[in-house]
């Protein structure tokens, strides 16, 4: 299967050496940057990766914003299948080729998920940020009768033929919310596949108003109403 792996990022110049370095020696194919913005010294430090792909916007315009240009990249490349990874340090790129495996037997989103395995017991989320994962997870599973365990793990695989079928509108976090209504819509076959928990930094922000737990939760709901309407899925009353 010919592979893109695609990392969004906007002011990792803290990490993006040690993380891109890695996923350069770990990814089973080409790789991709989606460079969203950054201010600071990100695009100095990319250059010293000639082999990976950098693709920039030119402002700041969301993490759904980047991933729908890795989607489309991908489309463009004439590429099978698209691994997604962050740049914090939250994923391990050695992790990639187990991601993507289930690609080649046919299933079209393969989501890594923080909560089907502990691997270690010392790690901890944010509470604030395990509880909005928490509900909007029971969301989707009870709405689109699903059974996810975790709703929004950046460390994901698409077959290119989903892709294909993606409508997403959403350019900020509540992205991931659109990819699996659609997911539900066109029927696509998911897996989710454990991979550990990792916090490096609770202190990074989602910036604006969703950093306040409670306007992110009701954006959420918005979004994932709105996705549900877009999509002509028929959902329980209690969805509504």
């Amino acid at each position: 299967m010919r592979l893109l792996t695609a990392i969004p990022i906007y002011n990792e110049e803290q990490t993006i050496e040690l993380v891109l370095s890695a996923i350069v020696d770990h990814a089973p194919g080409d790789v991709l940057v989606v460079d969203d913005g950054s201010t600071d010294r990100t695009p100095e430090l990319l250059a010293a990766f000639p082999n990976v792909h950098v693709i920039r916007h030119e402002r700041n315009r969301g993490y759904g914003a980047a991933l729908k240009t890795a989607f489309a990249h991908t489309l463009e490349g004439d590429y099978e299948g698209l691994v997604t990874l962050d740049c914090d340090g939250q994923h391990e790129p050695f992790r990639v080729p187990e991601i993507a495996g289930p690609l080649s037997d046919g299933v079209d989103i393969v989501s890594g998920s923080r909560y089907l395995t502990v691997f270690d017991p010392k790690q901890r989320p944010p509470e604030a940020r395990r509880q909005i994962n928490r509900v909007v997870t029971g969301w989707l599973n009870e709405c689109l009768d699903m059974s996810l365990t975790d709703a929004f793990c950046g460390f994901k695989a698409y077959r290119a033929s989903a892709l294909a079928l993606f409508d997403i509108v959403d350019e900020g976090y509540a992205m991931p919310l659109e990819v699996w209504v659609q997911a539900v819509r066109h029927e696509m076959s998911i897996v989710e596949v454990a991979v550990p928990l990792i916090y490096l930094d609770e202190s990074r922000a989602f910036g604006g108003a969703l950093d306040d737990a409670d306007y992110r939760l009701a954006h959420y709901r918005s979004v994932l109403r709105e996705a549900i309407r877009r999509a002509g899925l028929t959902v329980g009353g209690g969805c509504r």
